[in-house]
């Protein structure tokens, strides 16, 4: 199903980034329906921060999400949310959400969003593609809360169909896709857990690798892995508020050697 054939919220946001000096400018925004950003800020000299609006009352059946970045080369840029995405329950259509980054040679994009909560009831189809250069530098997050366990509430009823593809000079490095329903949950390796999540480095060097397992291997709860150049280290637990920080933890230790900058956190995680 395509973003055009449904029938409720039809958003689609188009971005271009491109470096001018030593300042990464947004040269390009289209954008269609409630899918927006702030004005971009720049908090640590030329590097964009560019804060991804959604719809304010979340995300129902029969809604389409479409956001298109493309990243010329030097570019370095920031992306997160102000808040976490809510899927609501549907009772019969499914939501479509798809992501499509393009980094070409040297670029550098951090990809931050917040954590993903779907209702008990909620139908999502979410497909994220990315395409690398041999060069690029990606610090790419995602984490999906299944229901709100903070409250006992589990996702009992729905359905989720989540697929990520990362390339490399259209080489596959990355393909994977999750189905989940209530009733596969054992099945699908979840073992009735309601959080998880991934955090993908390209480019990530030997020190980081260690630096990564180190914080982790007090972790049960997490893993890490080499897939050709890329890093994942994956989340499967209880909380979603320590996986954020876990997942942030090793953005600030790979931030200084991948990018070589510190980190700066965006203000809009401190509120």
């Amino acid at each position: 199903m395509k973003v055009a054939e449904l029938s409720g919220w039809q958003a689609e946001l188009m971005l271009g980034l491109r470096r001018f000096g030593d300042k990464t400018w947004l040269t390009e925004r289209s954008q269609k329906g409630p899918l927006a950003i702030q004005r971009p800020f720049y908090p640590e000299g030329g590097r964009c921060h560019l804060y991804l609006l959604h719809p304010p009352g979340g995300v129902v059946g029969g809604d389409g999400l479409r956001v298109a970045m493309s990243a010329a080369p030097k570019t370095q840029t920031l992306i997160t949310t102000p808040g976490a995405t809510k899927f609501y329950r549907s009772a019969s259509e499914t939501a479509v959400v798809e992501h499509q980054l393009l980094l070409a040679e040297q670029s550098e994009l951090e990809w931050l969003p917040q954590e993903n909560i779907y209702f008990s009831g909620a139908q999502v189809r979410a497909n994220s593609v990315i395409q690398l250069q041999r060069q690029s530098r990606l610090i790419y997050s995602e984490l999906h809360c299944l229901g709100r366990p903070v409250n006992g509430e589990r996702f009992e009823q729905g359905q989720l169909d989540l697929s990520l593809a990362i390339y490399q000079q259209q080489r596959p490095l990355l393909l994977e896709r999750q189905l989940w329903r209530p009733q596969l949950r054992q099945q699908a390796g979840l073992r009735g857990l309601p959080v998880v999540g991934s955090l993908i480095i390209h480019r990530a060097d030997a020190l980081l690798r260690e630096k990564i397992r180190q914080r982790i291997e007090a972790e049960p709860s997490c893993s890490t892995t080499l897939l050709d150049s890329l890093s994942v280290t994956r989340y499967l637990g209880e909380d979603s508020w320590q996986a954020q920080q876990i997942f942030r933890d090793i953005w600030q230790l790979a931030r200084p050697l991948l990018l070589k900058t510190e980190p700066v956190l965006p203000r809009i995680w401190a509120t």
